[in-house]
């Protein structure tokens, strides 16, 4: 009988690494679709136009950093790097202060038009931003903000709104309301029950509240490219848009380019990553 037993454990291990090794193939697929053409942009970023243009796996010419030198001098990427840097600077802190207090308020109490105000949120999500173009681009010629960072600003906050909304509230629902009605017992106020008790244990949700955020602000081209002029407000996505024109393009300079704008985010999203799968998976629980 034991040794029938053996044989049917063996059997089910050989069954378990049949059906493991197709979905090891299939992730392993995904990861080469996701960081194949990162890798071969970055290699490309450091090759002559020659040898891009002729898909070549060599470097013929040694490792070509002139194309870094040649992306500064093609497009003003300091001056819009530091426009980048404010505007998501700001962008993040303001969503994630007024948007946790919404999401705080619909996840806490119950008041008349509740559900109402959560299904324009959910709104917000349905609509794609290229409807909101010409719209917004009036409002903000109207208030004075066009070709100004303030405008990009409150574009970015507002249209993060539904994301952080609901990334936040599906978290507070997973804190018990005994911890507040604790706090209140001891006096403590909505204020101070919300920034001391709620908001460091909302990190979580904060942080992937603010990844979101800070992916939206920092990789959005179309508002930018639309509401500023110049270069005194536009971001570091518009500055790819001078590495194509009509007569030449210098790929390696542009390639470059690419690498300097998408990296940042990169980087933010590799060392927040722990955070942003635990507030995913905290709100899931009850959001």
């Amino acid at each position: 009988m034991n040794r029938f037993n053996r044989q049917v454990k063996q059997v089910k291990k050989k069954i378990t690494c049949l059906f493991k090794v197709p979905g090891g193939i299939f992730l392993l697929l995904i990861v080469l679709i996701s960081i194949g053409p990162f890798i071969w942009v970055l290699l490309s970023s450091v090759k002559t136009n020659r040898e891009i243009l002729t898909f070549s796996f060599r470097f013929n010419n040694g490792i070509y950093w002139k194309n870094y030198v040649n992306a500064f001098r093609i497009a003003p990427i300091a001056r819009y790097f530091q426009n980048s840097v404010f505007v998501t600077t700001m962008g993040v802190g303001l969503n994630l202060i007024f948007m946790s207090m919404a999401a705080y308020v619909l996840s806490r109490f119950n008041f008349r038009g509740r559900n109402l105000i959560r299904g324009i949120f959910a709104m917000g999500l349905l609509i794609p931003g290229a409807a909101l173009i010409l719209p917004l681009y009036i409002s903000i010629r109207a208030i004075g903000l066009y070709n100004n960072v303030w405008g990009l600003i409150l574009v970015y906050t507002a249209f993060g709104t539904p994301t952080s909304v609901f990334i936040m509230s599906s978290y507070f629902l997973t804190i018990p309301k005994e911890m507040e009605e604790s706090a209140y017992i001891d006096g403590a106020g909505f204020f101070k029950t919300f920034s001391i008790i709620i908001l460091p244990l909302a990190r979580p949700a904060f942080a992937t509240a603010g990844i979101m955020q800070f992916l939206l602000c920092w990789n959005e081209f179309q508002f930018a490219f639309t509401l500023t002029t110049g270069h005194e407000a536009r971001t570091l996505p518009v500055a790819l848009y001078y590495f194509k024109s009509a007569f030449a393009t210098d790929y390696g300079a542009m390639f470059a380019a690419i690498i300097m704008v998408s990296l940042p985010s990169i980087i933010v999203y590799t060392l927040l990553q722990k955070q942003v799968v635990s507030g995913l998976a905290s709100g899931s629980v009850k959001g």
